[in-house]
């Protein structure tokens, strides 16, 4: 089980935007890297797209978020604020008369479930 996926809020703890706060976009799991709303935007450029029929691309400058390495960034307690490390643990859960074992995210902070 993956401690941060998409859409947890996290802070970044290392780099230019040290600090900063976001929702995760995305997960890179091949590069272990994510995209965080707001951090690390760079600046794009663009060229105009050639084909006119399906939606050509307007050229310019673009500014978007690139990836961030995943040990830079860590998630944020819901309750507190404050950054947080993750922890796991196994849970029953019963469901239509059957009873499941399934894994859930807490934050070892508060210790109140992610």
């Amino acid at each position: 089980m993956a401690n941060i996926k998409k859409g947890d809020k996290v802070i970044v703890i290392a780099g230019r935007d040290k600090g900063k706060t976001g929702r995760v976009l995305s997960v890179l799991t091949d590069s272990d890297r994510v995209v965080v709303e707001g951090v690390m935007r760079m600046k794009r450029h663009t060229k105009v797209g050639q084909s006119r029929s399906s939606g050509a691309r307007t050229g310019g400058i673009e500014t978007i978020e690139a990836p961030i390495h995943i040990s830079n960034v860590q998630l944020v307690d819901p309750e507190t604020g404050k950054r947080t490390r993750v922890g796991h643990r196994e849970e029953t859960v019963e469901k239509g008369g059957r009873e499941r074992t399934v894994r859930v995210r807490y934050a070892k902070r508060s210790g109140k479930d992610i």
